[in-house]
């Protein structure tokens, strides 16, 4: 057997091994948001628009496309929601000081304006997430009341 045949074989092996030894799953739960929610008091329409392209990967809790079941891809989706909830997690807002949320909302407001989030590897495959720029605005303009707020030492509520 030639070397190409050997080798492909392996890939072969190692790609169907890995289909069953598959990544943890971000599944948490739905009331985790509710801290972050209240606090900083996002409109309808912003909490809609923080829902569909940013808490996938910004929360506790992401809902999985259906190709999340191969692997690599699992891996690949697993590794940018961990690093996503590394930079910021909704999920655990209440465990933040009030000048690292400060910080953090002032990063929501830089990477949306610069149009750095939400990815663009995300939009691709998630369409609903690509942010119009009324919404891109939306957002920045709840993010920049609620840092005013926490200036001025108040909870936003």
């Amino acid at each position: 057997m030639k070397i190409g045949k050997k080798i492909a074989w392996v890939l072969l092996l190692v790609f169907i091994g890995m289909q069953f030894i598959q990544p943890d799953k971000n599944l948490g739960a739905p009331e985790d948001l509710e801290p972050f929610l209240v606090e900083t008091n996002p409109s309808e329409a912003v909490q809609e628009i923080l829902v569909r392209a940013c808490m996938d990967c910004h929360s506790n809790q992401t809902n999985y496309p259906w190709y999340n079941r191969v692997a690599p891809v699992s891996y690949w989706i697993a590794d940018h929601v961990k690093h996503g909830k590394g930079h910021l997690n909704f999920s655990v807002w209440d465990t933040y000081e009030p000048k690292r949320k400060d910080h953090k909302l002032e990063e929501i407001i830089e990477t949306v304006e610069s149009g750095e989030m939400p990815l663009r590897e995300y939009t691709w495959t998630h369409q609903e997430a690509r942010l119009t720029s009324e919404e891109r605005l939306a957002i920045i303009a709840w993010a920049k009341n609620t840092r005013l707020l926490y200036a001025l030492g108040n909870r936003p509520e």
